[in-house]
């Protein structure tokens, strides 16, 4: 794909998409880290209604630690998972006051660390709550880029280099918004709607698709 055809792919998604933001609701850094944790396999939606209860109490390290492993499963079942979650999240919250005073970490490399944190959750954390450049690359960013055609990768990581590549840093973690809301809308993962996508000219997947349609 040569450069041209990227940077209108770019500006259509920001023409599409440039309004939204980070589809989890968070006031703190560390909010947003434990809402991350809850969303794998989860809907943003159910994990904004799960915190809005869960953080008017529990939104510190230390709160949680009081809540305890089993109230915690409790608080967060219908996000699945909730067994595993929270496990981690103590965990983290134990790490966070031993290892890091209980604040969170600017640094990729620390934050990886963490229980139940990796590259993704990461990421979504340095660029929505310190604007730090990131693309954090969830399962609608793996598909969208690899089908438009501005990554190739067969990992997560691989896509992450691609992209961080071929989007300039300042458009780093808002084109991750933007990708993230076009799987949403129209590049769904099973029928994606080709026909009504403005990307359909640009799209490598998507010129494939019309002409067997």
């Amino acid at each position: 794909m040569t450069k041209k055809n990227r940077d209108e792919i770019l500006a259509t998604l920001e023409s599409l998409y440039g309004h939204e933001k980070c589809g989890l609701a968070f006031n703190s850094p560390f909010e947003l880290l434990i809402a991350t944790i809850l969303s794998a396999q989860c809907t943003d939606v159910r994990v904004n209604i799960v915190t809005k209860e869960l953080f008017q109490k529990y939104n510190t390290p230390v709160a949680l630690l009081r809540l305890g492993e089993k109230g915690l499963i409790e608080k967060i079942r219908t996000c699945g998972l909730s067994n595993t979650k929270a496990k981690n999240i103590i965990l983290t919250c134990n790490r966070l006051l031993s290892d890091y005073g209980g604040v969170i970490s600017q640094s990729l490399e620390e934050l990886i660390t963490l229980p139940g944190v990796g590259r993704k959750t990461a990421n979504v954390v340095l660029s929505n709550a310190f604007d730090i450049p990131a693309i954090a690359v969830d399962t609608h960013v793996f598909r969208v880029s690899k089908r438009i055609g501005l990554a190739k990768g067969k990992n997560v990581l691989e896509v992450e280099k691609e992209l961080m590549k071929n989007i300039p840093e300042n458009k780093w973690s808002q084109a991750h918004h933007w990708l993230i809301w076009h799987g949403r809308k129209c590049c769904t993962a099973r029928s994606p709607n080709c026909i009504n996508c403005a990307l359909r000219s640009l799209c490598i997947e998507g010129r494939k698709r019309l002409k067997v349609l």
